[in-house]
């Protein structure tokens, strides 16, 4: 642990971070599979890979960087973007300039990313490097893994290879490109509130798949694999605005197929036809969405004819997210590697309550605070840290009196005092039957150091509780 001057200044710090987070957040967003290029042909990344930069704490960091560089406008973040094979050479990468978009956010992508027919692995991953434009690196930040597919499969897909299949629940990005042409490619996405169709950012949205048997108002949602013929509902992962529940059709020749029961797959094209209409399906005009009636087929009564706009393609996508705060430390060394939690094992209880927090790029000088209190911690792996769950009273002596549950954020904090915050909680549950025979006193004296110890040690008897906020 800390020794106690430096614990003291530096719980000083945490307490003013808590009152006032000042967060920086890298926001990776990128598809779940990539299609192998062959021989000079690039096939890019498609949607593709796009970075967020978000909190108040790179605005901060520009301010530091003015007060301690004078006339150094080094705040503008620029980044590369790479395969993770590349090595270390800047020029094997794509340059990202960063822009500030309407809601304060930094934006980029990277338009021409591609895996060659000479890279033999069946995944990989993107790496992410940031600076300033003053030389100061930031850090490096890595996406989730990425299978490499030769092409999209034709055959019918068998839920056995569940890699390529979307299940319920699950992100996901539309397309629609004319003529299979990469300038004609336009994206589904949400601005302002409504749906658009883009050709510079994507969205992801999440996929459910919907029980038919009840009404529409009530639409409740369901586990499994999404299926050709089946209902369900996108959902903006960033916004929360969705579309009415749609009807998902296999598309062949322009043609939808009424009668098709099928897994989806991956870089499968697809139809959505809104639940209860009169042939409507969802459908790009430039970068308009709308709705488009398609034409009975009169030879074959199980399918629709559509027009181009009304034929999009589909893939899983994949989203990881970086979040640190600077704003304490003026830390001059790379934030990397950013710690991620995914989850928390409790062992024990009482005095003895031991914490497991698991996860990815953990590192023996990283320590786990509860709030504004630094837990005894012990670094297993990569993936794993152990600590020891401080007692309830280390929250000041207040804390005894209280008779409901008592919640505080989980933190990883740097021996440097670099800040990464997450989404878990941990809670302390006093037990809520009073100890048999004791008087409970509305009004505590202040010297009653008996009925002090007394609460002290039903909060030790406590039972905790972790969940994740969502």
């Amino acid at each position: 642990r800390s020794n106690p001057y430096q614990a003291s200044l530096l719980q000083d710090s945490v307490r003013r971070y808590l009152q006032l987070p000042a967060d920086q957040t890298v926001l990776i967003l990128h598809a779940k599979v990539a299609q192998k290029s062959y021989g000079n042909e690039k096939r890019f990344f498609c949607p593709p890979p796009c970075v967020y930069l978000s909190g108040p704490g790179w605005k901060l960091k520009q301010e530091q960087i003015k007060a301690r560089d004078v006339g150094e406008a080094g705040f503008r973040v620029c980044g590369y973007m790479g395969l993770d094979s590349m090595g270390s050479s800047l020029m094997e990468t794509q340059k990202l300039s960063f822009e500030e978009q309407p809601d304060a956010k930094g934006f980029s992508c990277a338009k021409a990313l591609y895996i060659s027919d000479t890279d033999k692995r069946k995944h990989f991953r993107l790496v992410l490097k940031l600076f300033f434009s003053n030389g100061q690196e930031i850090g490096t930040f890595h996406s989730k893994l990425i299978k490499v597919i030769s092409k999209p499969s034709q055959k019918k897909q068998s839920l056995k290879n569940t890699d390529l299949c979307i299940s319920s629940g699950s992100k996901v990005s539309l397309f629609n490109r004319l003529r299979s042409q990469t300038v004609s490619t336009r994206y589904l996405s949400v601005e302002g509130g409504a749906f658009i169709a883009s050709a510079r950012q994507w969205a992801a949205f999440t996929l459910h798949l919907a029980d038919e048997r009840c009404a529409r108002s009530e639409f409740p949602l369901r586990e499994g694999y999404i299926r050709y013929g089946s209902v369900v509902q996108l959902v903006c992962t960033a916004t929360g605005v969705t579309l009415p529940p749609l009807i998902i059709r296999k598309v062949m020749k322009q043609y939808a197929m009424l009668d098709v029961d099928e897994p989806i797959s991956q870089l499968h094209k697809c139809a959505f036809q809104f639940q209860g209409s009169d042939r409507m399906y969802l459908c790009l005009s430039t970068d308009k969405v709308i709705q488009f009636q398609a034409s009975p087929c009169p030879k074959e009564a199980n399918r629709e004819l559509l027009n181009d706009g009304s034929c999009w393609t589909i893939i899983s996508t994949e989203t990881v997210e970086y979040t640190f705060s600077e704003s304490l430390a003026c830390v001059r060394e790379p934030v990397s590697p950013v710690p991620l939690i995914a989850a928390l094992q409790l062992t024990g209880g009482g005095d003895v309550a031991m914490l497991e927090v698991q996860g990815e790029y953990f590192h023996a000088h990283l320590k786990v605070w509860f709030g504004d209190v630094e837990a005894e911690t012990m670094y297993r792996s990569p993936k794993s840290l152990v600590c020891v769950v401080p007692d309830v009273s280390a929250f000041g002596s207040d804390w005894r009196w209280l008779r409901y549950p008592i919640t505080v954020p989980l933190l990883l904090i740097r021996d440097d005092g670099l800040i990464y915050s997450s989404s878990f909680t941990f809670t302390y549950t006093p037990e809520q039957s009073c100890i048999p025979g004791q008087q409970v006193l509305s009004d505590v004296p202040q010297d009653s150091d008996k009925l002090l110890d007394s609460i002290h040690q039903e909060f030790t008897r406590t039972n905790f509780h972790l969940f994740m906020q969502t």
